[in-house]
């Protein structure tokens, strides 16, 4: 779950950077206080509160597999979110980049090579 004070930004970044679709809403009429999406085989929930301080130090880290990780970084400053750096090949068998969505939390994008 990451509790966002704007859900719809968030919602909108991870639906179109990484093709998520929504699978849950409460309620399901009106303003939405919980949107649960499905990322391939993963769920991904979202709880809106207007008060959360997305200033606080982070202790999340979301690692998403996607298929090709140099395409989605132009993507993921399309929508709001940050690239931290240029994707790396590491020695486990993984293309990585690391970026931020809107909010900040820190995600991993992954692809076996």
């Amino acid at each position: 779950m990451i509790i966002t004070p704007d859900l719809e930004r968030l919602v909108r970044f991870y639906t179109e950077v990484f093709g998520a679709e929504e699978a849950e809403r409460f309620p399901e009429e009106g303003p939405a206080f919980f949107l649960g999406l499905r990322i391939g085989d993963s769920h991904l929930g979202f709880v809106s509160d207007t008060k959360v301080d997305t200033s606080a130090p982070q202790r999340l880290l979301l690692s998403i597999d996607v298929e090709n990780v140099d395409k989605l970084l132009d993507r993921v400053e399309t929508f709001g979110g940050t690239v931290l750096g240029p994707p790396n090949d590491m020695s486990w068998g993984q293309r990585v980049a690391h970026v931020q969505d809107p909010d900040g939390n820190s995600v991993n994008l992954t692809q076996v090579i």
